[in-house]
């Protein structure tokens, strides 16, 4: 038996293609030799959706891995904000400023830097932003 997720994957497939019951069916019967999607297992389920693809499907590529921006208190909105700025501008994730501060401060995440560690980041980024040619 497949994941739930390569189950609905085939599912969305199917809806997007337009498919009735009847192709559907057929799809897999030829792919596969099974009549319903729950019989697929893992050996067989790449040649159905390898299927759908040749059809035209195109899945969603899967959500890049980060974290959530942090939500600072509102003495420190001003310079976090300016932080993200300058980690977008640069093309770095929140990951990127979490291992700065484990590296200067020993502190594991942005979120928990007192406000002076925290203006210590910033121009760190800063200076890392103008080396590397931002308008920063």
């Amino acid at each position: 038996m497949i994941s739930k997720g390569k189950l609905a994957q085939i599912h969305i497939a199917k809806a997007q293609l337009g498919l009735g019951d009847d192709e559907y069916r057929a799809i897999l019967a030829r792919t596969a030799g099974v009549s319903s999607a729950k019989e697929l297992t893992n050996r067989n389920v790449g040649n159905v959706l390898a299927e759908f693809r040749r059809l035209g499907w195109q899945p969603k590529p899967a959500k890049k891995a980060g974290r959530k921006t942090p939500r600072p208190p509102a003495t420190r909105q001003v310079v976090m904000g300016k932080v993200e700025a300058l980690l977008a501008d640069a093309g770095r994730p929140w990951g990127y400023a979490d291992g700065m501060a484990r590296h200067m401060f020993r502190v594991e995440r942005v979120d928990w830097l007192d406000d002076a560690q925290l203006q210590k980041l910033m121009q760190a980024l800063i200076i890392d932003n103008k080396r590397h040619g931002g308008e920063g």
